[in-house]
């Protein structure tokens, strides 16, 4: 018997074991969403913040758009929202590889085709917030297409939004 129980209180519920720690941490600290939505919100503010730092740069322009998707998307207080974007960024920063592949993983397993490709779109539009989109985001982000399940072609439609601001084809002069 748990401590909790004893006390006649219930504990937190547990979160399955696939989660990352970053996924936890943001999940626990925001309790009122169901668990299911906050290990969405976990998941999809780290692989924002892993296409934000691909250029080892988290730009303010990058973290405020980081901020906007994960409220808009989830539908969170701007607060709720600029928490679980600074909790992916300092977990990213500290075990970035490490939890990647999973948050990516989780994405594709809680989420539909439509929505995965709606991520894909929101990838892209962090590493243009900046205005730039360079050639390491944009590997990144092919990466986590891959992860998601999406097709070369999806990945490449998504990619066509930001053309304009793909720094391998701007002029370097």
């Amino acid at each position: 018997m748990s401590i909790l129980r004893w006390f006649g209180l219930k504990p937190k519920p547990e979160l399955p074991s696939s989660d990352t720690e970053t996924v936890r941490r943001i999940a626990e600290s925001l309790e009122a969403l169901p668990p299911d939505r906050a290990r969405f919100v976990g998941s999809f503010a780290l692989v924002l913040a892993r296409v934000a730092n691909a250029d080892l740069k988290m730009t303010e322009d990058e973290t405020r758009h980081m901020e906007a998707l994960v409220a808009e998307k989830a539908g969170l207080p701007e607060a709720q929202a600029a928490l679980a974007v600074e909790i992916a960024k300092a977990q990213h920063r500290l075990f970035g590889a490490t939890e990647d592949y999973l948050a990516s993983r989780e994405l594709r397993a809680m989420t539909s085709r439509e929505e995965r490709l709606d991520i894909l779109a929101c990838l892209f539009s962090v590493s243009a917030a900046d205005d730039s989109v360079s050639l390491v985001e944009e590997e990144v982000i092919r990466q986590i297409a891959k992860e998601l399940g999406l097709e070369h072609g999806e990945y490449i439609a998504a990619r066509s939004v930001v053309r304009d601001k793909r720094s391998v084809l701007r002029d370097p002069s």
